[in-house]
């Protein structure tokens, strides 16, 4: 007998599928029985059926396609024995999923199966109705299996709870056809329906509203003594899973419970004995036991409770920390960090059993120990928390020193008492993991360092020693070369010593050598380079008796392979010799103090643009270029412009960096020139291009001092050394003046004049807002569109704090003006503010837009987001 035919059997087809020695010998078996199996079906011989079905679905099991089978399934389903049924069901639930249109074919059978005088047949039905069922499916048969809930057989009656779940989530709208058969399943003995019934009953709460105040009603006090008897019951063989009586129904039941008693004062206080019972008398040696207290404590946590039943919940995980199980562990510091906004001071109780899970083996547990730590600190036990977290970034893996590190700087930034505390614990992170830091991090320390003026000689000696012994670590002397740079005059005559410090003798030698190994280092990037032959420009103006030494170091890189320290060298090079005849003191003199609001605020948002807002002012950058609250406004990355706030002049800026009186000209032309937004100044005046409105602001002193190396920024201070007259030549009119300058130009005059009318729009509706847009042209300029927005309050509360933002692509410019109210009166009340868009396709490109409003309802927060899509044509 051919042993491929489609006579043989599944084992014997088992077995040389086992046999063989490669995928391609296996592929080749399968290949020949599926083709034996087609040929069986094309003869459509019944007694091979349920055979060839067998076999498909081991062929199934093993990744191979099986969709020439599926109607045997349904030939199967339809045959009047028990057996072919089985087969045909099974291969049902395992070829076919609900998203096969074939069926639809079996849809009748099902049908007929579920009014079966056999209970084994009704079973099978329901079971693959459970498993496979569609919302057709559902709509068709909700009603035979509504009335199989009441069936004599329990086991019945359970299949039909379990398949009724499945049919109230794929349609919703038949939940209340079950809530009545499923509340006379929470009265059954039989431990089996009892489970599928409180599930069945779970579903429809969550689903149907007036399922739950059913329940709620009718059916808390029930489900309370169901489990009080479970609990206090005696020991039942058939139920104990680890000295337990039926977990599974535990669970189950505290998990309705937990629904029904959410946001319900009455049905948690009915629920309060119960759960303090469950919490003391259960074991927790077994996971049994462990699964239902934690199921316990998610219920305490979830229901309206008093804080003494919290407090023994949060103390239950407390002693889930100390399982050896990781597995419980990790649970219990999720379940800790939804309890913190609770009850704060109880987690706080187990802080130092949390620390030791920063210190776990497993990288899981730890990551989870120090979110928790993290949310644990306060004003109170910051500095304490905080040293722990660095003692061990000493000895922690290399792979864990990045997420802690960040951790404590994210906590120190946020939780520091006192300057001199902050720069201390930023000086030990740096040192022991300076590696792993974010760029970001040691920018903000440096804003700090600048804003501490009485620390300066504290904090470059610290420095100069950390660097010293931690040469390695590259953001750690990246801040130390630049504070020996503004600051080395300090180190070097140890002013302004503290009582906590010890005297340490450094010559200017010593401090230009820290500078040089930084630029000498093979494993030193370019940016800590550049900052390096910064530094050395502030010291031979601070060390004239070392300058030629300091010139001769600079000299060196003028060979470097790196453009941009070739580059850097050669005009560095041209200052020291000439630098009488450009202001050298106020060229190299201290950075002024960098405004720390204005850094914070241009950290935290994505884009370091300024971003328009109806009710809050720009913010005053002391390099005289002004900016508006810095925003992540709907995440449009680099293509998109955020529409600016008109700024002030900047020409004292000017003046300041280069020694030349720029008022002059000023006066002459009459006109107050404003910077452009996101323009950046230093870029202009030494003819590199005019960057593009979407690039990020800098100033001339960002560039001296942190060398930021993305730019690629070509200087020419050569040419400005060469030729220093006192003053800069003006034009006949100020405009010429200020196109030289490329980032300053006169204030934009108001046009009377509009052009053609085109029709209002509503720009956006919500069920509390509405947006309305008008729209005109002034004459003679067909690219610029004035646009009045009219912001109407439709519900009945006012609107407070009303902010109206936007964003537009990068071919568009918008400009806003401050709005006529931040407070939006209700029913009806109305605020309006003027846009001015310019459109640079014209002609080509339609206008778009994308706004965020924001506001306070009665003290809450609201934000809208939506996109404007519908201008008129021809804007």
């Amino acid at each position: 007998m051919n042993p491929f035919s489609s006579s043989t059997r599944l084992r014997d087809m088992i077995r040389s599928i086992r046999a063989c020695k490669t995928a391609a010998e296996e592929r080749g078996v399968v290949r020949k029985e599926c083709a034996d199996i087609r040929a069986s079906i094309n003869e459509n011989d019944p007694h091979d059926r349920h055979r060839n079905l067998a076999k498909l679905m081991f062929i199934h099991m093993l990744g191979y396609p099986t969709h020439f089978g599926q109607m045997e399934c349904l030939k199967l389903i339809a045959s009047p024995g028990f057996p072919e049924k089985r087969i045909g069901y099974l291969g049902l639930m395992l070829l076919l999923d609900e998203r096969q249109e074939v069926l639809m074919l079996v849809t009748n059978s099902l049908k007929q199966d579920l009014n079966h005088t056999n209970q084994y047949v009704v079973g099978l039905a329901l079971c693959a109705l459970g498993n496979i069922c569609s919302a057709e499916m559902a709509r068709d048969l909700a009603p035979e299996v509504e009335r199989l809930i009441q069936f004599r057989d329990p086991n019945i009656r359970k299949k039909a709870a379990l398949c009724s779940t499945r049919i109230v989530r794929k349609v919703p709208d038949l939940a209340e056809n079950f809530i009545n058969a499923a509340s006379s399943l929470l009265k059954e003995k039989h431990h089996g329906v009892l489970i599928t019934g409180v599930q069945l009953c779970y579903e429809l709460c969550t689903i149907n509203d007036e399922a739950l105040e059913f329940f709620r009603k009718k059916c808390t006090e029930g489900l309370i003594k169901t489990l009080r008897d479970i609990t206090n019951s005696a020991y039942q063989p058939e139920y104990d899973v680890a000295g337990i009586t039926d977990p599974f129904l535990h669970i189950r039941l505290l998990k309705l419970l937990r629904v029904l008693g959410h946001g319900d004062a009455d049905a948690s206080d009915l629920m309060t004995d119960i759960l303090a019972q469950v919490a003391t008398k259960t074991e927790s040696n077994k996971n049994a036991g462990n699964a239902v207290l934690y199921e316990c404590v998610e219920t305490i946590m979830a229901i309206e409770d008093t804080s003494s039943l919290r407090v023994l919940a949060i103390n239950i995980l407390g002693r889930f920390l100390s399982n050896r199980d990781n597995n419980i562990r990790y649970v219990a510091l999720n379940m800790l960090m939804k309890a913190i906004a609770f009850d704060d001071q109880a987690v706080q109780r187990h802080r130092v059993t949390i620390l030791e899970c920063v210190k776990d083996p497993d990288a899981s547990i730890r990551k989870r120990a120090l979110e928790l730590v993290s949310l644990l600190v306060n004003e109170n036990n910051v500095k304490q928390l905080t040293k722990e977290l660095t003692d061990y970034l000493e000895i922690s893996d290399e792979d864990f020193k990045e997420d802690l590190s960040a951790k404590i700087c994210s906590i120190v930034e946020k939780f520091s008492p006192e300057k001199i505390w902050y720069i201390d614990q930023m000086l030990k992170v740096l040192s022991e993991a300076g590696k792993f830091v974010k760029d970001d991090v040691w920018h903000a320390l440096i804003v700090v360092i600048s804003n501490a003026s009485e620390l300066h000689g504290y904090t470059v000696r610290a420095l100069y020693k950390a660097v010293l012994t931690y040469s390695e670590q590259e953001t750690l002397v990246r801040v130390a070369i630049w504070c020996i740079g503004e600051y080395g005059d300090l180190l070097v005559n140890n002013v302004g010593m503290l009582g906590i410090e010890d005297p340490i003798t450094v010559t200017e030698c010593d401090a230009v050598d820290v500078v040089e190994d930084a630029i000498t280092r093979h494993n030193s990037d370019m940016t800590t380079k550049a900052m390096a032959l910064v530094a050395l420009l502030k010291l031979s103006s601070r060390f004239p008796s070392i300058s030629e030494r300091i010139k001769d170091v600079i000299l060196k890189q003028k060979g470097s392979l790196l453009l941009e320290m070739q580059q850097r060298a050669i005009e560095f090079n041209s200052i020291v010799e000439r630098h009488k005849n450009i202001r050298w003191s106020s060229l190299v003199e201290r950075m002024p103090v960098l405004d720390e609001a204005t850094f914070n605020v241009r950290r935290a948002g994505s884009l370091p643009a300024s971003v328009s807002t109806m009710a809050k002012p720009s913010v005053s950058i002391p390099n005289g270029v002004s900016a508006a609250p810095l925003v992540d406004l709907l995440d449009l990355g680099s293509d998109d412009i955020l529409a600016a706030p008109s700024s002030s002049s900047g020409a004292d800026f000017l003046q300041d960096l280069l020694g030349v009186d720029l008022g002059s000209s000023s006066a002459q032309s009459g006109a107050t020139p404003a910077p452009k937004a996101g323009t950046d100044l230093l870029l202009d005046i030494l003819s590199i291009g005019t960057p593009s409105p979407a690039q990020n602001s800098t100033s001339a002193i960002d560039l001296l001092s942190t060398a930021d190396m993305n730019n690629n920024s070509s200087t020419a201070l050569d040419t400005l050394s060469s030729s220093a007259p006192p003053h800069i030549a003006t034009t006949a009119s100020a405009g010429g003046m200020f196109d030289l300058l490329d980032g300053l130009s006169p204030s934009p005059s108001k046009e009377a004049t509009n052009g053609p009318a085109y029709p209002p729009i509503v720009a956006y509706e919500s069920s509390s807002l509405k947006i309305e847009f008008t729209f005109s042209k002034p004459s003679g300029n067909p690219q610029t569109t004035n646009v009045e927005a009219t912001f109407i309050n439709i519900s009945p509360n006012t609107f407070t704090d009303f902010v109206f933002q936007a964003a537009v692509p990068k071919f568009l410019q918008l400009h806003l003006d401050p709005a006529s109210s931040n407070t939006l009166p209700a029913n009806g009340g109305k605020v309006t503010q003027n846009l001015r868009v310019t459109n640079s396709q014209h002609g080509k490109k339609s206008l778009v837009m994308r706004m965020r409003i924001g506001y306070k309802v009665n003290g809450k927060d609201v934000l809208e987001e939506g996109q404007i899509n519908n201008f008129p044509r021809g804007l």
